[in-house]
């Protein structure tokens, strides 16, 4: 692998191509101890730090005041917005307080112990009876007939969208996330997100006539903060939203069928001691890393660990090399289900902006494992997993199984 004996300062950390074929760890693990603070002049999506320590990450993510989430200056993802289009894009989680603040406080409550004691009987339901209509003695994706089905249905319960145009949900995420739309197919994508807004707006209206209800949406139309929201904002947050209810716990369910291919051993323990699987969730989350880094822009000079980053700079915050961190979590690239301190995982970010929807994606994940337990499920994988070439989500297209 030529980015293991190339020189530093012509690594490109976020080549999309790094993050299909594990390539991506080799190499981050070689930053973590040789340049945990890297500078990339020319990087595909142009100049940026890469940050790979846990400790960094976690001290940067703590100084919102210095290192900026917001729209106007790029937002979260390497893949910079465009700043014609930042107010278009704009969103509670490409904001800095109290703005961030503000609007969090609205979205958390649906988010509650309570909400999800509420959300587990229907996910158990819809999850049991997945697993029931599987296949047996022949091929199939799991991603398809598993991962996108239970993410798609819990994401139109949240939200309580329309039943038989839930299908939409899924294309919609889709688009969002695509770097092949956003450069060969921008206008298809364009369109996909409006008509997301159009009829996200049409359920606004609906519901701003009634009275408040538990699911998302409701609880954004009648709060002030979400209430005073223009048409741009909307869409951004609606998009937000969608991304975060749908991809990364649909592809936490994929990698997880990897991850006890790779180790059985560890499916076989699970099954012997069930009381493991809230331990095991977390793994799953920590090993997969469901995004692979957040992105902050830098508001002022400032010195950090010896190096000079300056206003306006892109620092980029490599979760996925955090979470294989050795001196954090020994033996970091395998996957252990009773792992002791594994909630120190950064899949879900650090400080203000922790995914707010992390129980949900935690409880989905549980259910899931306990119901495959429940049955005595053996999934057997039966070819490579097919990975999106994307730097910063970890999407899985397709896991081709059949259950033993």
């Amino acid at each position: 692998m030529t980015d293991l004996i190339e020189p530093l300062d012509q690594i490109d950390p976020s080549l999309p191509e790094r993050f299909v074929d594990g390539r991506a760890n080799a190499l981050f693990e070689r930053l973590r101890n040789e340049a945990p603070v890297h500078y990339c002049a020319n990087g595909r999506f142009g100049p940026f730090w890469s940050i790979s320590q846990y400790e960094d990450i976690v001290e940067i993510e703590a100084l919102p005041k210095i290192y900026s989430s917001e729209a106007k200056y790029g937002g979260v993802s390497i893949i910079d917005v465009d700043p014609a289009q930042a107010t278009y894009l704009e969103s509670f989680i490409m904001m800095d307080p109290p703005n961030h603040s503000q609007k969090r406080r609205t979205i958390a409550p649906a988010f509650t112990p309570s909400e999800m004691a509420r959300l587990s009987n229907s996910i158990r339901e819809r999850t049991a009876t997945c697993l029931d209509g599987l296949p047996k003695g022949e091929n199939f994706d799991w991603v398809q007939s598993v991962s996108i089905n239970l993410t798609i249905d819990m994401l139109a319960i949240l939200f309580d969208f329309p039943w038989d145009e839930r299908h939409k949900l899924r294309i919609w995420s889709d688009a969002i996330t695509s770097l092949e739309m956003m450069k060969n197919r921008p206008e298809e994508r364009a369109a996909n997100l409006f008509e997301m807004a159009s009829r996200f707006h049409e359920l606004w209206q609906e519901r701003s006539k009634g009275e408040p209800g538990p699911d998302l949406l409701s609880m954004m139309v009648h709060a002030t903060d979400f209430g005073e929201m223009g048409a741009a904002e909307f869409m951004g947050n609606m998009a937000t939203l969608v991304v975060g209810g749908n991809d990364t716990t649909r592809n936490s369910m994929s990698g997880m069928i990897e991850a006890f291919n790779l180790w059985p051993d560890q499916w076989e323990k699970l099954c012997a001691q069930p009381e493991l699987i809230p331990n095991a969730v977390s793994e799953i989350i920590r090993w997969q890393c469901p995004a692979l880094h957040m992105r902050r822009t830098a508001l002022e000079n400032v010195e950090f660990r010896g190096h000079q980053i300056r206003k306006g700079d892109k620092v980029v915050l490599w979760y996925i090399s955090a979470n294989r961190q050795e001196s954090v979590f020994p033996d970091g690239h395998r996957f252990l289900v009773d792992r002791p301190n594994v909630r120190r995982h950064l899949s879900f970010g650090y400080g203000i902006h922790r995914c707010v929807g992390a129980r949900l994606a935690e409880l989905q994940l549980q259910i899931l494992l306990e119901e495959m337990v429940k049955r005595k499920i053996h999934v057997i994988q039966t070819g490579p997993v097919e990975r999106e070439p994307h730097p910063f989500l970890a999407i899985i297209n397709s896991v081709p199984v059949k259950l033993g």
